[in-house]
């Protein structure tokens, strides 16, 4: 592709990405360059919170003020479903990733979900307030059933239009074993990165799983017809180039935001992708080029695939490679509190690239974050996070990890499924 970014080319859905990233922070150069200048951008916050009948609460209420929230309560108290609440202001099931049916709350283990469930928040961005919303209403029999989302208490048609008003993104303990667990983990990771840039990513990613189930299945049956295959690998080339695309566009930039960042309590990591689309991208190979021969690929490897029952070859097989940089040392060699202190490194540069890139700073919601973190990175990280004027939520069980915090947060207790104001 003439005059894009270097790396992606235009292929038949890959080109979308040009078009959504010229749509991005025009203060932004191309893939990892960095900013030209760094304008301060317009604080984004949420001044009120309230769930309503949503997991271990029938209703729960937080005022704020801008200021980094910090929630402490006992292990069970429902901390982490204030978090999951906040995160479902976004595109998506949220930071667990659960059924919207599973969200309603229940008085005991015993208790069948009775209601439906709601998130809202007052949303300030710039100086302007913002209601919005999210929820499902009770419909018994249908675990199914889509959420609705408002704005200004406009009905929306999608999720999606939450994007345009608020990015948020999360770290949980469920990620601390990124760098040693399967690569399937450090995909998703990766995918939910790339979704904070462009959330259309997401809708890409899901015609390319169902059209991957669908050939899955052609194979597992013996299915021999040609034209079905090929319809199927049809699609399947397009949306795999295109999620290729956008992994290799957000990674050149985060390198570039990563290699630009001072040195600080937190290691820089070294990143790399592993895969044959990715690779070819990254090596500045035409889209259009990389999806003829992927969907050639697909088309040879009919047999092999049969006999294993499922499609070998694709962007559902990628990796993400990460690495200590100061010590050159692969991520899962690292000891616990480096693996933490790497991952937190690359949300807060993910973070600070995001706010640049969208022209306005994201949510991040960091769960049990001090666990494994000493005195001295502790404080590192309540310094940055201040620094960056960003409203982060944090959780835990002891409140004396925050005190160093002070008054620069808002802290809570979370008790009885309620959350109260708590003193300093």
């Amino acid at each position: 592709m003439q005059g894009a970014h270097p790396g992606i080319a235009s292929g038949r859905i890959a080109s979308e990405l040009v078009n959504e990233n010229n749509n991005l922070n025009p203060e932004l150069t191309s893939i990892g360059e960095g900013p030209r200048v760094q304008k301060p951008a317009p604080r984004t916050h949420l001044s009120r919170l309230v769930v309503t009948h949503f997991r271990s609460y029938e209703r729960a209420a937080l005022a704020l003020d801008g200021r980094p929230v910090v929630l402490t309560g006992a292990n069970g108290a429902g901390k982490t479903n204030l978090l999951e609440a906040v995160s479902l202001l976004s595109p998506g099931r949220g930071l667990r990733g659960q059924p919207f049916a599973d969200l309603a709350y229940r008085a005991s283990s015993e208790t069948e979900a009775r209601h439906g469930w709601a998130v809202a928040a007052t949303l300030v961005s710039d100086g302007e307030d913002t209601a919005i919303g999210t929820g499902q209403e009770p419909s018994p029999g249908e675990a199914q059933r889509a959420r609705i989302v408002r704005i200004d208490g406009e009905t929306q048609s999608g999720a999606g239009v939450l994007a345009e008003y608020v990015r948020v993104v999360w770290l949980t303990p469920a990620q601390d074993r990124l760098f040693v667990e399967a690569a399937g983990g450090r995909r998703r990771f990766l995918d939910r990165l790339v979704m904070g840039f462009d959330p259309s990513h997401g809708t890409r990613a899901n015609a390319f799983e169902k059209a991957l189930r669908e050939r899955n299945k052609l194979l597992a049956e013996d299915v021999r017809d040609a034209m079905w295959y090929a319809a199927i690998e049809e699609q399947i080339a397009e949306y795999g180039v295109a999620m290729a695309a956008a992994r290799v566009e957000i990674i050149a930039r985060l390198k570039g935001a990563i290699a630009a960042a001072p040195d600080n309590a937190f290691p820089k990591a070294s990143l790399a992708l592993e895969g044959e689309l990715e690779a070819a991208l990254s090596a500045g190979e035409p889209a259009i080029d990389v999806e003829d021969r992927y969907r050639a690929k697909l088309a040879e490897m009919r047999s092999r695939d049969r006999g294993a029952g499922r499609t070998l070859d694709g962007p559902h097989r990628s990796d993400l490679l990460v690495r200590h940089a100061p010590k050159d040392m692969e991520a899962e060699a690292c000891s616990t509190g480096e693996q933490k202190a790497l991952l937190l490194g690359l949300m807060l540069a993910n973070t600070k690239l995001l706010g640049l890139s969208v022209g306005r700073p994201p949510l991040l919601l960091l769960d049990e974050v001090a666990a494994h973190l000493d005195k001295d990175r502790r404080a590192a990280l309540f310094d940055e996070l201040c620094a960056m004027h960003i409203q982060a939520w944090m959780t835990g069980t002891d409140a004396s990890l925050f005190s160093t915090l002070g008054d620069r947060a808002q802290h809570f207790h979370i008790g009885d499924h309620r959350a109260e104001p708590a003193p300093l």
